[in-house]
């Protein structure tokens, strides 16, 4: 489409017609995704690094900053420490984070502050022992 839009004619009815013209022509008929339904992603906000989030979804990473990938990892060994086999698989689960944890209160990593401690080990084993009495 290289033709110039002529002087007084509407912008919006000239390019309807260039697009009448080029579907009459059949330049529309093999284009990738032909027939079927747009992206449901279509219907959010504009996201300019939509494309990075649609890259990292397809190949199947997660990117987030340190302190609250810690966090997270923290809480999942909380509560498998919680369902830990074992009172020392417990104490094993709850030492390993803290250390990860008291690492990053004393040398934080750039991000979001971590916003926890290091758990209380024999607190999480009295919670343990209480679990399993329960069952």
């Amino acid at each position: 489409m290289t033709e110039r839009k002529p002087p007084g004619v509407d912008f919006e009815s000239w390019v309807d017609r260039q697009i009448r013209d080029a579907d009459a022509r059949g330049e529309f008929a093999e284009l990738p995704g032909a027939g079927k339904p747009l992206p449901g992603e279509l219907d959010s906000t504009y996201d300019e690094l939509w494309w990075v989030r649609r890259k990292m979804a397809r190949e199947g990473f997660s990117v987030l900053p340190p302190t609250l990938a810690l966090r997270k990892e923290a809480e999942d060994a909380l509560a498998a420490a919680l369902d830990a086999p074992s009172e020392r698989a417990a104490r094993r689960i709850v030492e390993e984070v803290n250390v990860k944890i008291r690492e990053v209160m004393f040398r934080p990593p750039p991000g979001p502050p971590l916003g926890k401690k290091p758990y209380d080990v024999e607190e999480v084993v009295r919670q343990w022992r209480e679990r399993r009495a329960g069952r």
